[in-house]
């Protein structure tokens, strides 16, 4: 398969908030689209011995979005990266671009990023942390979606 154009870092507005969120919404969709158009079994198939595949990464990054944002508990972070049998490609993806979504509402709402974010059975770090976190979290995920896309059709570039 051909080498995609690498997508540039994004341009923000100047603020640290608007930095923060357009990175993060730029690996976001880095993700995504590593996932999108990957047809079934490949998208869900495992591609190292660890067991994580595209749809996988996908899926756990919901539930880190939902957890760190909007401070919905998770039982078993393990289980977050096995989608389940019943769970379309198209499906996780709509579900991770609508926490995605719902996150961003409470980033956009917060006045301070010194501002504690909920967080369930433990102290709450700031906003300021949480972005820096998820920033990390989603770049980390976004390499490794790169790599397992690459080694399912030869798909290289952002």
């Amino acid at each position: 398969m051909p080498r995609r154009k690498d997508t540039p870092p994004p341009r923000t507005g100047p603020g640290e908030k608007e930095v923060l969120r357009g990175f993060l919404d730029h690996l976001r969709a880095a993700v995504a689209a590593k996932a999108t158009g990957v047809p079934e079994p490949q998208v869900r198939t495992p591609g190292v011995p660890s067991g994580t595949s595209l749809l996988g990464l996908v899926r756990h990054l919901t539930y880190v979005e939902r957890f760190t944002f909007l401070g919905e508990k998770v039982t078993d972070w393990p289980g977050t990266f096995r989608p389940r049998p019943d769970e379309t490609a198209a499906a996780v993806l709509a579900g991770y671009r609508a926490a995605c979504a719902e996150a961003n509402a409470v980033i956009d709402a917060c006045p301070d990023l010194t501002a504690p974010v909920a967080r369930p059975g433990r102290g709450a770090p700031s906003m300021r942390w949480a972005l820096v976190h998820m920033v990390e979290e989603t770049g980390r995920h976004a390499g490794h979606a790169d790599i397992l896309r690459e080694l399912l059709d030869g798909s290289t570039g952002r």
